[in-house]
């Protein structure tokens, strides 16, 4: 199979160094753009590809099979519309935009003009998502993930990332959508609402949320309670993690360590098992997928009707839970 002639804009991200590898494997990487150029000059080096600090200026810079989009989150929409229109597919992280508008504008435009996108959801199919599968289709789901201090985004030269106007949030736009979206997929709900949300900042003080708590309720009496933050201490452990699952298969418990204890409803006997619950390298899985599917439309990965549903309920949560310092008024 062909390898896609690839740009990746707003390369700067933190998340881009977890795609690298898996590009230089299987993509052909011919430009990276970022508002900084200057520093993307070593992995443009190691792709091979040339530099941009314009992101017009690079998609014309052409041809290209594919995009993969980066950066702010207050830039996601218009670049997102620019590769629709010139009918290059792409993959954009979430959230997509500042609020549902921003989701449901490039999802309809991509739906209208034919052209294909996904989103790293890379919780979706991992292991921690086929431990929780065990349970059956999930009646009560509590996921638990407590990432490292928000300076750390200044060391990866992200610092938007603590500005309200230009991320949308902190921990609950940037950790939330995958465990949300786990729930919508494996819920046998017609429709999941948002009950109750609470956001802080009294760790960290920053103008983002450094907590936040979900409950999420679907309309078969299911429930998902979701905790996302950014209280975990600088460490080489990274975050902390922990996730539950009850349903017509019996209940399934997953620790921080890896440690899956799934006890059966048909007999009450438990076993136990071992999996990798760092997502890090989800993303390199991810890569490879959207390799062996962007000739045909990445069949069977995350749409932007998936994205669309997902930050539906983010946006609200914010809307039911505002921190007085957050400037945004998510649609």
């Amino acid at each position: 199979m062909r390898r896609p002639l690839t740009a990746v804009l707003g390369a700067r991200h933190w998340h881009v160094p977890l795609y690298v590898s898996a590009w230089a494997d299987t993509h052909d990487v011919v430009l990276v753009q970022d508002g900084e150029p200057d520093q993307i000059t070593d992995m443009a080096r190691r792709l091979d590809a040339s530099v941009y600090g314009d992101i017009e200026a690079a998609l014309d810079a052409g041809p290209l099979d594919l995009a993969y989009v980066f950066g702010p989150h207050d830039r996601m929409v218009d670049t997102c519309l620019s590769l629709v229109e010139r009918g290059i597919p792409f993959v954009v992280e979430k959230p997509g935009g500042l609020g549902a508008e921003d989701v449901e504008r490039i999802r309809d435009a991509a739906a209208s003009a034919g052209v294909a996108a996904t989103v790293p959801f890379v919780q979706r199919g991992g292991p921690v998502d086929h431990a929780l599968s065990l349970a059956g289709a999930p009646t009560y789901q509590r996921a638990s993930f407590v990432a490292g201090p928000p300076e750390r985004y200044h060391a990866a030269g992200c610092s938007w990332m603590l500005v309200p106007a230009r991320s949308g949030g902190g921990c609950l736009v940037n950790l939330a959508p995958h465990f949300v979206d786990l729930f919508l997929q494996r819920s046998r709900a017609r429709r999941v609402e948002l009950v109750t949300a609470n956001l802080s900042a009294s760790l960290h003080r920053e103008a983002v949320e450094d907590h936040a708590t979900l409950v999420l309720a679907g309309d078969d009496g299911s429930e998902a309670i979701i905790e996302v933050g950014y209280a975990f201490p600088s460490s080489p452990a990274k975050r902390y993690c922990s996730y539950t699952s009850a349903g017509d298969g019996g209940y399934v418990d997953v620790g921080t360590s890896g440690d899956v204890s799934f006890t059966r409803a048909s007999d009450g006997v438990t076993v136990s098992n071992s999996i990798d619950v760092d997502s890090d390298p989800l993303y390199d899985v991810f890569v490879r997928q959207v390799a062996d599917t962007w000739a045909d439309g990445f069949p069977g990965l995350p749409t932007l009707a998936d994205l669309a549903d997902t930050m539906s309920l983010i946006w609200a949560a914010y809307r039911r839970s505002p921190i007085a310092s957050l400037e945004v008024s998510h649609g």
